[in-house]
């Protein structure tokens, strides 16, 4: 099995060339910062209190316009924003932007278009509606100096809070995060839920985690709410955003208990909030099992789309486990709701394939996406992995130049350079972009693996295990940070602490095959000998159910057939190092294995010719010389001894 593999945050490939083996019969193992910032001063102005309970927490914020406007389809759009004229109306602002700041109800649509108690859109407008109209198509038109410009205007006529509150989002677009925070705090608002959100959400813009939890309170003042039903207009409730948004807060706070606790809860909320679902699986907060239990325990069916919604999020779950069921959900979506085409879709196909080491099938899809959406930022990692297994330098070239060009903003653009400079070697470079990826977002996992992979391919392994250790403490949901801990004081002999870690990732995912492979080589060198062919025999087993491509076994196959040599268990051995070599022909430590036990069982002829044939393929392989001099030396005695004889 190949080492260099990842799952869906982690897809930063180990930089070397296998697996674990157990060549003559040393492991040839080859696995493949930035600190965060400490948390801003407390400087809240708002008081420590929740959110109020009065406010519209269970309704969304889509349908909250300038003015509530009559539900009904021009021919020909009056404005960009392609919405009708509204009526004027005391109750023009649903969902808690009424002048006392209460819930109140969508407006209830009759057969003839118009919204029940409003009045009819042939009305002439205030003043007032016809500047907000004019304040909402600037903003819908991006014209931000323009709503600006009018929302001031149309604010200092009104007073209205709910003026006050589209004012300020007119200042979070246009990136003016501290002056609509301002504004929100010198109109009296915070009896509002949804400006008590945007007010947090401008102080996390500004890194004040501490000061955005106060505004929004450090527990969801609604969970005991007897009202969970779904948002009438199909948006996503308030409270579920609010709960995503502590956990952001929380995140960035390094609490990542509370964190996912905070996530978890905003999907419980509504299961519409993806953005917390993203971060739970993204950043690997769960363990795979985790995962899907939590998917099960969710309430799908009080929704119109809870099962496209379920289908969906089904495919995003980690790949090491439940592979029946990704098949089940990608078939429906293609089917049913006709998603064959859909580019999340194939993005979770991809990374199936790359599970699978599959990685020419895994960088087709990978690329018809891109060809789709060249900057599409999450399935660039998974791109840069398969490039870099199949050594496509002139394309991580491309890729890196043009990233850095249109988005040097993206810490992803850091990675993609990155990648590039380790696959030509340039392991300084490489580790230096790395490290700004991760300063960029210290939650970055592919950028934190790809940091420590700098040092554990140049030997560097006390750096590498700080780095690795790292990563795990920041996601613990992965097995991959122990596994690579594991390698490492493999690499150095440390047996005792290679099993502690591997028996840590191994409690996280069980269905890793190259994890399985590690902890065979791990009892090889204790001499459990056969506790290791178990290991290695499941290690192919896993493989098979996965169906992952031929070639991704090799390792495993040549660590079975060590394993069997050192038994004594001739036959065996044999057969598994031909096995290897009908796959693939270019493995130099196969042949010298197999001339080691033909030289055993005193084929000595026979063992001369293969030591020959490793040293074809790596002629500056010490150990081959070697064993090829013993060879020719017990084939003249042989020899001799016949003459003798």
């Amino acid at each position: 099995m190949s080492s260099r593999r990842s799952s869906q945050a982690f897809s930063t490939p180990v930089p070397t060339g296998r697996a674990s083996t157990l060549s003559r019969p040393e492991s040839n193992l080859g696995a493949s910062s930035a600190s965060l910032p400490d948390a801003p001063a407390l400087t809240s102005g708002y008081s420590a209190s929740p959110v109020p309970a009065g406010s519209s927490h269970n309704s969304s914020i889509l349908s909250i316009s300038p003015i509530a406007r009559v539900l009904q389809i021009p021919a020909t759009p009056q404005s960009a924003s392609a919405t009708p004229l509204p009526p004027t109306t005391k109750n023009a602002y649903p969902f808690g932007f009424g002048s006392d700041m209460e819930a109140t109800s969508t407006p209830v649509i009759n057969s003839s278009g118009t919204a029940s108690g409003l009045q009819d859109a042939d009305a002439p407008l205030s003043q007032a509606d016809r500047l907000r109209l004019w304040r909402h198509d600037a903003l819908m038109q991006h014209q931000y100096q323009t709503a600006v410009f009018i929302g001031d205007t149309v604010l200092s006529i009104t007073d209205d809070p709910n003026d006050a509150f589209w004012l300020a989002q007119v200042h979070y677009n246009t990136g003016h995060y501290a002056r609509a925070r301002q504004l929100l705090m010198r109109q009296e608002l915070d009896r509002s839920a949804s400006c008590r959100y945007l007010a947090a959400l401008c102080l996390t813009r500004l890194s004040k985690w501490d000061e955005a939890l106060l505004v929004i309170g450090e527990t969801n003042p609604f969970q005991n709410d007897d009202d969970s039903d779904a948002t009438s207009d199909g948006g996503i409730k308030l409270e579920a955003s609010m709960c995503y948004l502590r956990g952001i807060i929380y995140s960035n706070q390094n609490n990542f208990e509370k964190a996912k606790d905070c996530y978890k809860e905003a999907l419980t909320v509504d299961i519409k909030c993806y953005e917390a679902f993203d971060e739970l699986i993204t950043n690997s907060l769960m363990t795979p099992v985790e995962e899907w239990e939590f998917l099960n325990s969710l309430r799908f069916d009080g929704n119109e789309d809870g099962e496209l919604v379920k289908l969906l999020y089904t495919t995003k779950l980690n790949k090491y486990y439940n592979t029946n069921r990704f098949f089940e959900a990608e078939q429906q979506l293609q089917t049913k709701y006709n998603l064959e085409e859909n580019s999340d879709l194939i993005q979770s196909r991809a990374e199936l394939l790359f599970v699978q080491c599959r990685f020419r099938q895994c960088l087709e899809l990978c690329e018809k996406v891109l060809d789709r959406d060249r900057f599409k930022f999450s399935i660039i990692p998974l791109y840069l992995a398969c490039l870099h297994e199949l050594e496509k330098k002139n394309k991580l070239f491309l890729i890196a130049h043009e990233m850095a060009e249109n988005h040097p903003e993206e810490p992803v653009t850091w990675l993609t350079v990155g990648v590039y400079y380790l696959s030509i070697h340039k392991i300084a470079e490489a580790r230096r972009f790395f490290s700004k990826a991760s300063m960029m977002n210290p939650h970055f996992g592919a950028a934190w693996i790809g940091f420590a992979h700098t040092f554990a391919v140049e030997g560097e392994h006390e750096q590498a295990v700080s780095a690795y250790s790292t990563a795990a403490r920041l996601f613990q949901g992965t097995h991959l940070p122990s596994l690579f801990l594991g390698m490492q004081h493999l690499q150095l002999h440390n047996f005792t602490l290679a099993e502690e870690y591997l028996d840590a990732s191994y409690n996280i995912c069980k269905t890793d095959p190259l994890l399985l492979n590690e902890m065979g080589v791990v009892l090889y060198h204790k001499n459990q000998l056969n506790q290791a062919l178990e290991f290695f025999f499941r290690a192919l087993k896993v493989a098979d159910e996965l169906d992952s491509d031929t070639k991704a076994w090799v390792p495993i196959k040549i660590n079975l057939g060590h394993a069997f040599r050192q038994l004594r268990r001739w036959p065996e051995a044999l057969e598994h190092f031909e096995e290897v070599l009908r796959v693939s022909k270019h493995e130099p430590e196969v042949y010298s294995a197999i001339g080691l036990v033909n030289l055993q069982l005193g084929r000595t002829e026979q063992a001369v010719i293969n030591f020959q044939e490793a040293l074809s393929l790596a002629p500056n392989d010490p150990v081959s010389w070697d064993l090829l001099k013993r060879a020719l030396e017990e084939n003249a005695n042989s020899m001799i001894s016949k003459n003798d004889g």
